[in-house]
């Protein structure tokens, strides 16, 4: 315990001195040298090659860029929830007041986060919703716009209010987090599958293949139909299970998107799912797909980590090591009810993790691989994902 305590206080010190503000792997498009030259950020392959460069080069050229550090709304739910976990922590172990704060000052913390959560909202839409803090190329097809609300954002967003909703008793958390049903029924797209549907990412069309994201949106109508009783979104909810439980392979896996170029099978999406599918099954009471979160789980333990407890990107490649890969496994394996029973390897993958990934100035790194590696602090992507993740193992040690 004291090594993943000494190691969530540097990271949470690093992060509030920062005031949860920073880069991100794909905000190149936010630089204001890039957009001062209109030849370059109206082509689209040009904001194309921005973002790749900013998120593949192994050094930081953001200060020259001139891009700002910003708040993610992304990042803000993850650090919100990660509150609400270390309350719960501490009502279980008063003991841990002492390095995590007195349940008074976890409160006033939880109160702070949720209220700059609300304030990053995407106005606009059918319900609340959130998206990015910086305009993103699609392939060459079409731009999201910065704040664009998808429904990985609005899933961890939404669902961290409802978390603040249960502690403080505040409810305006409960009926702001309710309406982000409406955004994902009235404003996503859905594509028809053999049976069931898929949830499309955000509004714009052309990005209704990919099951992590459908998942999350069924995640957000599991936590809605708790709140409200509707059966809508249960039966809808219900309908992207069926479809994103179709498309499981055999062995568990699931491939990224049902798109040919879709085809890969990685560690932190595998994990996105079951927590949709477990949120579902426990929130609705359904357990129809109980067995497919079993096989899911099964292949997710098997094929994502070595024996070291090093992670590893893809079912049958190791890099690039993404911090998400160690991060994600803490908090599906706390959510599925599964952390005693793979304490074992969870403490392989903690030792690894805060040995390699963690900077002696409190932060995470984004990506490790053979020859160099991403040593970048990012608040939403490694920092604000660790901190959540450290905070179900706190929870839970």
């Amino acid at each position: 315990m004291a090594d993943i305590l000494n190691s969530f206080i540097k990271l949470r010190d690093y992060c509030e001195a920062e005031q949860y503000k920073g880069w991100d792997p794909y905000d190149g498009l936010n630089s204001k040298l890039f957009n001062a030259i209109p030849f370059l950020n109206k082509s689209a392959i040009c904001r194309l090659v921005m973002i790749q460069a900013f998120k593949r080069l192994p050094f930081n050229l953001r200060r020259l860029a001139i891009i700002p550090k910003q708040h993610n709304a992304k990042g803000i739910g993850l650090f919100l929830q990660g509150y609400c976990n270390l309350y719960r922590a501490v009502e279980r172990r008063p003991e841990l007041s002492v390095a995590l704060g007195n349940l008074e000052k976890l409160k006033a913390k939880i109160n702070e986060v949720a209220e700059l959560l609300i304030s990053l909202q995407s106005p606009g839409y059918s319900g609340a919703c959130w998206g990015y803090n910086f305009p993103w190329q699609c392939r060459r097809e079409f731009l999201f716009p910065s704040g664009t609300p998808t429904v990985v954002a609005t899933n961890f967003c939404a669902t961290a209010l409802f978390e603040a909703y249960e502690i403080t008793q505040i409810e305006k958390y409960k009926d702001i987090a309710l309406t982000s049903a409406q955004f994902v029924l009235k404003d996503l797209h859905r594509a028809k599958a053999k049976e069931g549907f898929i949830f499309s990412y955000s509004k714009l069309p052309g990005n209704d293949t990919v099951y992590n994201a459908s998942l999350l949106g069924s995640r957000v109508l599991s936590y809605c139909y708790k709140y409200s009783g509707n059966e809508k979104y249960k039966e809808m909810a219900r309908q992207s299970v069926i479809a994103c439980c179709e498309a499981q392979a055999e062995d568990g896996s699931w491939a990224y998107g049902s798109l040919p170029v879709q085809s890969w099978i990685d560690s932190f999406h595998t994990g996105y799912n079951l927590d949709g599918l477990i949120a579902y099954e426990e929130l609705t009471g359904d357990t129809t797909f109980h067995d497919n979160i079993e096989k899911g789980l099964k292949f997710y333990i098997e094929n994502f980590f070595m024996q070291d407890g090093s992670p590893k990107y893809y079912h049958n490649k190791q890099y690039p090591i993404d911090i998400h890969c160690p991060g994600q496994l803490f908090v599906s394996l706390s959510r599925l009810h599964k952390y005693d029973e793979h304490r074992q390897l969870i403490e392989k993958v903690k030792n690894w993790v805060i040995a390699n990934m963690q900077s002696p100035k409190g932060y995470f790194y984004y990506q490790l691989k053979p020859g160099w590696s991403s040593k970048i602090s990012y608040m939403r992507w490694s920092n604000a994902f660790m901190f959540c993740s450290l905070s179900y193992c706190i929870l839970q040690d």
